[in-house]
C-alpha cells in the first residue's frame, strides 16, 4: 500500500461524532451512498467526481481507513430524494421525512453555513443535491 498514488480524501460530515458514525457505517457496509449540496462543489470550485474514481475514506483523526470507489453520481433536487436513498445512506432513517430532517439540521448548521460563506443558507425542494454511491474496495 505504501507505493500507491495519493488518493483524494472522502470526508463525510465534519470531524467529530457524526463523521465517526458515518465512517463506521461505511466500514460495516451499511452506508453505500452520501448526499452533499451542489453548492458545496460550487463554493469550492470543484468538478463532480467521475464514476470509477477512488478516494481515501478519512476518519475524525485524519487517518485513511479505507479506499472507496465511486459507482454512481447524480444531481437531483432535494424534493426528488426517495426512500432508497435514505436507506442507502445507512444512518438508520426509515422514511424520507426523517432523512430530510436530519440532513436539513446538518445543512443549516453553523459549520455548513460557514463553509458555504452564507450565514442564512437554507435548503428547499429545488435545492440541488449531489448523490454519490460507492463501495469499499480496500480497508486500510
Amino acid at each position: 500500500m505504501e507505493n500507491r498514488e495519493p488518493l483524494a480524501p472522502l470526508l463525510l460530515a465534519f470531524p467529530g461524532p457524526v463523521r465517526d458514525r458515518l465512517v463506521a457505517a461505511v466500514l460495516e457496509g451499511r452506508k453505500v451512498a452520501t448526499t452533499g449540496l451542489l453548492a458545496e462543489y460550487e463554493a469550492e470550485r470543484e468538478e463532480l467526481p467521475p464514476v470509477g474514481e477512488r478516494s481515501a475514506l478519512i476518519d475524525s483523526a485524519g487517518r485513511e481507513v479505507a479506499v472507496v470507489e465511486l459507482t454512481g453520481v447524480r444531481v437531483l433536487p432535494l424534493g426528488a430524494a426517495d426512500l432508497q436513498l435514505a436507506l442507502d445512506e445507512g444512518e438508520g432513517h426509515t422514511s424520507v421525512a426523517q432523512w430530510r430532517a436530519d440532513h436539513e439540521r446538518f445543512w443549516h448548521g453553523e459549520e455548513m453555513r460557514e463553509a458555504l460563506g452564507d450565514p442564512e443558507f437554507t435548503v428547499h425542494d429545488g435545492t440541488l443535491l449531489v448523490v454519490e454511491r460507492f463501495r469499499v474496495v480496500e480497508r486500510l
